[in-house]
């Protein structure tokens, strides 16, 4: 095995974001070596890595001399140059998830294909290349409204994601390649992380359940365990193995979930990296989505994903109206309330709906919890001095 601690042994990170800084607390706990890759010069990562490089995700050049400094490489966000993983990976470069698994997923219509053609559940779609493409097929009537359009590529957080509910919301789409998706509607959304190292060991979280801001399309609240009967609970896992084992994954990969009316789980989507939906594990679970992530891509054990409580997670996202140096209002408010622990992100500047940070709520009773995320959500407010 190799000697990971405490030696010169180094992990590079593409992307200085909050998950890459969340991931540096578990490379910190363990005196592991990091080096980060960022186009931001300010990026929350900075802090806390080895060595911190700026520099653009999408360039070939960048990020395949990066690469070549590092012993493995992984990502925080998928937007990143795939052709240069792919020579690094030919050059013996180790690299998790791996140039292929990034493939299918950074293309949703890609991603779809890929459903379909191994048999996990999904809502029915079409893929266009081009508006036009779109446009004349709703124009012969192959989609009937509403239905959901997704761009192809660069889609995160509710971006690149409309709802057409008739001609008139054609009209701002931009000019990409997207697809056409059945609207589903669904009785809970769900997700499940799953970890799976190079050995083929593979483990899930409890399913958790999302629900939504009405108008941003961002998660409001996470709630684990998600409160659905346990037969529906094993069979999310259940798909969100298969789906971990036709990836082929190496990591942590999130996996979100419809269930619908009649109880059928569906993928929506799957995220190769620690993710949104998995940070209540910090402080719910007895090993977390990012120590597990490490562990994972370093072939080491995996840990246990079993919870030690129930846990609420709440987003703090940029209030509307207020742009500019952040403030957090009435933080020290929340922290006064049981099993309350605030996240900070290291960003800088506030615009409405940013991810600024997220705030976990513990207790044993998952309704206790929800009730106070509830309070957190009323009382701290992300504005601008």
């Amino acid at each position: 095995m190799n000697n990971y601690f405490s030696s010169d042994f180094t992990i590079g990170i593409l992307g200085g974001g909050q998950l890459g800084k969340m991931l540096l607390y578990e490379t910190r706990k363990y005196d592991i070596r990091t080096h980060v890759l960022d186009p931001n010069p300010q990026a929350p990562c900075k802090i806390s890595c080895n060595k911190f490089t700026e520099g653009s995700l999408m360039d070939y050049e960048t990020v395949y001399n990066f690469g070549k400094q590092v012993d493995v490489l992984t990502f925080e966000i998928e937007a990143v140059n795939v052709e240069a993983l792919e020579t690094l990976e030919k050059e013996g470069k180790t690299v998790y998830p791996s140039a292929q698994t990034l493939r299918k997923i950074q293309n949703k219509g890609v991603q779809k294909e890929f459903y379909e053609s191994n048999g996990i559940p999904t809502a029915q779609f079409k893929r266009y290349e081009t508006k036009q493409l779109l446009t004349e097929a709703i124009v012969r009537k192959e989609h009937s409204f509403p239905f959901v359009w997704k761009s192809c590529e660069g889609g995160y957080d509710g971006k690149g994601v409309s709802v057409i509910r008739d001609d008139e919301d054609l009209i701002p789409l931009p000019e990409v390649s997207c697809i056409a998706e059945e609207m589903i509607p669904f009785k809970n959304e769900l997700a499940v992380i799953v970890v799976r190292n190079p050995k083929g060991d593979v483990k899930t979280y409890p399913v958790v359940e999302m629900e939504f801001h009405p108008e941003a399309n961002q998660v409001e609240y996470v709630i684990c365990p998600a409160r659905i009967e346990k037969t529906i609970a094993d069979k999310a896992r259940a798909v969100a193995k298969k789906v971990s084992k036709s990836f082929e994954h190496v990591g942590i990969l999130a996996v979100e979930l419809f269930q619908t009316h009649n109880d059928e789980i569906l993928v929506n989507e799957v995220a190769p990296r620690p993710h949104n939906s998995g940070h209540f594990s910090i402080e719910g679970s007895f090993t977390n989505q990012f120590e597990q992530h490490l562990r994972a891509i370093l072939n080491l054990t995996l840990g246990s994903t079993k919870s030690k409580v129930g846990s609420v997670m709440v987003n703090l996202v940029g209030e509307e109206g207020y742009t500019g140096q952040v403030y957090y209002e009435n933080i020290e408010n929340i922290m006064s309330l049981n099993g309350v622990t605030p996240h900070i992100y290291g960003k800088r500047e506030t615009r409405p709906f940013r991810k600024m940070g997220h705030v976990t709520i513990i207790d044993e009773d998952i309704n206790e919890a929800r009730r106070v995320a509830e309070k957190v959500k009323q009382k701290i407010k992300v504005i601008s001095k």
